[in-house]
């Protein structure tokens, strides 16, 4: 009537504020734009050096070897007394919470669940009021994990929210959480967002870690590679244009085998996710524990076969692994440390990289998969940026 919008609701719950809180993205044109880079995928696999840092700055005391997360900070003792917590997430999310379970199990000393959002929803999973929930989400508006959120509120369990949104549903109607601070992100396969939870949850282990003086060196030593991570990264980059030959080999194979175990099942797990999201092939991420009790039947020399083996407290039995898939006539590529013959010895074709402290090394072991990704994609004729049939943000179930 007057010139002005009104907003009207059917349903109101009492006591609800009417009004919303502006909140303003401070953001340069330079973090949305392309730059020098062809595509936004690959400027964003390369910007994780940066967004690495990102999410550690103010967070990570190097000099005192403390880690502060504030938007946890007045809840910790009730985090502390729980009985378990429960990670709550979907497709590259729910893989950063696999790549980190075994690390916060072993730092908290809790029983840790990784759940898939759709699946906890299906199953009206048990949640108890002293359990923690954490709902991981890059938009922070993907609807099972919104709902997976909003169920687990009615029954009175605290909720954390671990996105990259400010504002986003998920960090407004969680109790507490922590912002990744990864920087925009575009294009629709995950990259520096999936680095950028992976260091969130390991942060978020060492703050529940820090009372422990037993635990004290393992805590230093994760601390000190999170220092040097970042130059890491930047080592495994320089290995692009030796992946985009390895891409050329692979572009017109019709399927590829990811294999590995403890801390990097999760890197299979993701490394298949982007082939399958960006070049349409079948990939699958297996654990290579599991390789006798059916996938050895896929395996023969015609069948590409990546394994991931780092010298790790899983190492002998990534070994066992390697000898029975070069027993079938295949010989793998291999991604594997710096200076490790025995293995190489077996293999079509080696990425070597840097070593760094065990929990970490998929960080690094995920990268060359994204760019082994990408550039099978380009080589294909594939829109990098918009996969067909995907969304950046799944906000219907």
């Amino acid at each position: 009537m007057d010139g002005c919008l009104s907003i009207h609701r059917m349903k109101k719950e009492e006591g609800e504020s009417m009004s919303r809180e502006v909140q303003t993205l401070k953001m340069e044109i330079q973090q949305i734009m392309k730059g020098n880079y062809q595509y936004f995928m690959q400027k964003e696999i390369f910007e994780q050096p940066e967004s690495v840092i990102n999410t550690m700055r103010g967070r990570v005391n190097f000099k005192d070897k403390e880690v502060i997360l504030g938007g946890l900070q007045d809840h910790l003792s009730e985090i502390h007394r729980c009985r378990r917590l429960l990670f709550i997430a979907c497709g590259t999310s729910y893989h950063s919470a696999i790549a980190t379970r075994q690390l916060l199990e072993e730092l908290t000393e809790l029983p840790v669940v990784v759940e898939l959002a759709s699946d906890f929803l299906d199953r009206r999973t048990p949640i108890f009021r002293d359990d923690i929930c954490f709902f991981i989400s890059q938009s922070g508006e993907t609807a099972d994990t919104l709902n997976a959120l909003r169920y687990c509120k009615k029954r009175g369990a605290l909720t954390v929210g671990i996105t990259n949104t400010v504002g986003s549903s998920i960090s407004r109607e969680t109790t507490c959480g922590v912002h990744i601070n990864a920087g925009p992100e575009i294009g629709v396969a995950s990259t520096k967002a999936y680095t950028s939870q992976f260091i969130s949850l390991v942060m978020f282990g060492l703050v529940m870690n820090q009372d422990r003086i037993s635990t004290r060196s393992r805590r230093n030593e994760i601390i000190e590679a999170l220092e040097n991570l970042p130059n890491l990264i930047k080592e495994v980059l320089e290995m692009d244009e030796d992946i985009k030959k390895l891409a050329e080999e692979l572009y017109e194979q019709k399927s590829i085998l990811l294999m590995g175990r403890g801390f990097n099942y999760a890197t299979c797990l993701e490394g298949a996710l982007k082939i399958k999201e960006l070049t349409y092939l079948h990939s699958e991420g297996i654990l290579a524990g599991e390789l006798k009790h059916g996938p050895l039947a896929l395996v023969d020399k015609a069948m590409p076969v990546i394994m991931i083996i780092m010298k790790d407290s899983m190492y002998t039995k990534c070994q066992n692994a390697l000898h029975e898939v070069t027993a079938r006539g295949c010989a793998p590529i291999l991604i594997c440390q710096k200076g490790d013959k025995e293995s190489q010895s077996k293999a079509s074709r080696v990425i070597e990289l840097p070593g760094t402290v065990d929990c970490l090394q998929g960080i690094l072991c995920v990268i060359p998969l994204q760019l082994l990704a990408f550039h099978t994609a380009v080589l294909r004729g594939y829109d990098v940026d918009c996969p067909r049939n995907l969304a950046k943000s799944v906000t219907v179930e």
